[in-house]
């Protein structure tokens, strides 16, 4: 059971789609619709799921990569959403992706004495609680020495203690892109650069969606029993193509994140700060740390959501408030801005907003899923489902996706154990090795064959050392990446990871991919030259003052292929 989204397989898809009705059809491959698509498939439903650009190109790829309960949910008292999310916390990390999962420390200073300690201590004890079963080490009391021991990077006068804790962190794009195969895999139809571009109806109901094939510019129709609408923060501008706006409204709301270098900060945990709105995460990322996010409303452009200078501004400004040597522009890597999908409420406050999840059928043959967190996608996809099945006309086995590991986890233990005889074999060092188990598991072997076929895949790609030539290779081959701008920004994060921001790298993933997908030079060139202009408008934007000007200069690129509608 191993399908390779490969450019073949996208073509068999969309030939199996437009040829016969599926039980369910699913719009949008974020993570949500991804995880409907693997929930409906195994119950034994036949299955479609097409996405206008790339898997987790929007809000999928974009946020903390937490696993979390959200520990100031339990400041609100929302427990019931709390004790969800560190349910799933606990299932993606042991059973569902342990190789794409990993538990992460943080440590949250505090700044008075006596009482505060007694508040944050039972907040945490009780996350604690929730999370019984799970195999993370409870959290502990440290002194203020213990605490600059673990973080010398802090300034002695920011804290007089503090508490150590334990959540989860995974790559986001990667595991969606996983959610997406695995479907595959179970037998699911599953397409990207596919656009929806209108609903087919009978009187009222709701039959199938007309889409726009981008790769090959042509127009299919694809019948479903029943639709499944999970396209975020894009949730009312599909609903406006049936004319239905639905029970629910979805608003947007904008977190950015700064990518810097590990060296900058000394410490050996993360770091969790309150501010005057919300959180501060300061989040351990391989050779990096990631510091974020943001909380603002945004009206503009959904699919490129843009950073100015001021939201820069602002996190380093609340950053530096506890670092001893403060962090300088110069010091950010990268920079990544991403909405939230939020459930519409009475409050002006998007940080207050809902993240709890909705599902309803505004019209016959169509369920909306909409709201939610990354953690909880799993039951937010469930329930999607389960209202399908309602209108089904046959009986359907419940949800199993609590006991279906995602391709590369079953055997991920064992090739833990055996890395340093990996890394023999194949003459990777070990570190190399681990970095690999970490980002396929156990769906290593196909890329360490490709290696071994051709040893000059081997190295390091330039530009991006953490990166192997191969992995553009099989990105394109087996992972469903179509285009340079899928491998350099989701597929791997070298977008963030690097102060070019890939553009070195790009000429030799193109060159890499384009073996796969049969570019012609000027296809390459093309490509290289796209993914360059929208460097260069990020950047552009990251200088602007405030939002409106910071997303007229990111629409200075265009997309490499364009979405008509603009969702």
């Amino acid at each position: 059971m191993m399908t390779a989204l490969s450019p073949q397989y996208r073509d068999d898809a969309l030939a199996a789609l437009s040829g016969a009705e599926v039980d369910v059809l699913v719009i949008g491959g974020g993570v949500v619709g991804a995880g409907c698509a693997l929930d409906a498939v195994t119950r034994g439903l036949t299955v479609g799921l097409v996405e206008a650009r790339d898997f987790a190109s929007g809000t999928s790829s974009r946020s903390s990569k937490l696993i979390h309960g959200g520990l100031r949910y339990l400041e609100m008292l929302d427990f019931g959403l709390v004790r969800e999310a560190l349910r799933e916390r606990g299932l993606i990390l042991q059973r569902l992706a342990p190789h794409l999962a990993r538990p992460v420390r943080f440590l949250y200073p505090l700044k008075h004495r006596g009482w505060e300690r007694l508040y944050a201590g039972a907040g945490v004890t009780l996350y604690d609680a929730m999370a019984a079963s799970q195999a993370l080490p409870h959290h502990r009391h440290l002194t203020r020495r213990g605490a600059l021991r673990a973080c010398p990077a802090l300034r002695k006068d920011s804290l007089v203690g503090a508490l150590q804790y334990y959540d989860g962190q995974l790559d986001d794009a990667r595991h969606t892109m996983f959610l997406a195969r695995t479907a595959a895999a179970y037998g699911a139809h599953v397409a990207s650069r596919t656009e929806v571009v209108g609903f087919l109806r009978e009187g009222e109901r709701v039959t199938g969606v007309r889409v726009r094939d981008l790769e090959h510019d042509r127009t299919l129709e694809i019948r479903a029993q029943q639709v499944i609408n999970a396209t975020g923060v894009w949730t009312d501008d599909t609903q406006s193509l049936v004319g239905e706006r639905g029970q629910f409204h979805v608003r947007a709301s904008k977190g950015i994140h700064l990518v810097v270098p590990r060296d900058r900060i000394q410490s050996s945990t993360g770091l969790i700060l309150r501010t005057a709105t919300s959180v501060l995460f300061v989040i351990p990322w391989g050779r990096h740390w990631i510091v974020g996010t943001t909380d603002t409303d945004w009206n503009l452009d959904k699919a490129h959501p843009a950073a100015s200078s001021k939201d820069i501004d602002y996190l380093l400004d609340e950053v530096n408030k506890v670092l001893s040597t403060p962090l300088e522009r110069a010091d950010v890597q990268g920079v990544y801005a991403g909405l939230r999908p939020l459930l519409s409420g009475e409050s002006e406050s998007t940080s207050k907003l809902s993240r709890e999840h909705s599902v309803g059928s505004p019209v016959p043959g169509l369920v909306v899923v909409g709201g939610g967190k990354y953690t909880t996608y799993r039951v937010m996809a469930r329930d999607a489902v389960d209202a399908c099945v309602h209108s089904l006309a046959r009986s359907v086995p419940r949800c199993v996706t609590d006991r279906v590991p995602l391709l590369g986890a079953d055997g991920y233990p064992a090739l833990w154990n055996r890395r340093g005889l990996l890394a023999a074999s194949s003459g990777l060092h070990v570190a190399r090795v681990e970095h690999l188990l970490g980002r396929y598991g156990s769906l290593i072997t196909e890329v360490l064959d490709l290696i071994a076929a051709d040893p000059d895949l081997g190295r390091p790609i330039e530009g991006a050392e953490d990166y192997l030539r191969a992995e553009f290779v099989y990105a394109a081959a087996a992972e469903g990446a179509r285009h340079l701008v899928d491998v350099l920004t989701r597929r791997t994060r070298i977008s963030i990871e690097t102060f070019d921001r890939g553009v070195v790298a790009a000429p030799d993933a193109a060159e890499l991919m384009g073996r796969v997908l049969g570019w012609t030079p000027e296809q390459r060139e093309r490509e290289v030259e796209h993914y360059r202009l929208r460097v260069e408008a990020e950047r552009a934007s990251q200088e602007q003052q405030d939002d409106e000007t910071a997303d007229a200069a990111r629409l200075g690129a265009p997309d490499v292929v364009p979405v008509r509608l603009g969702f």
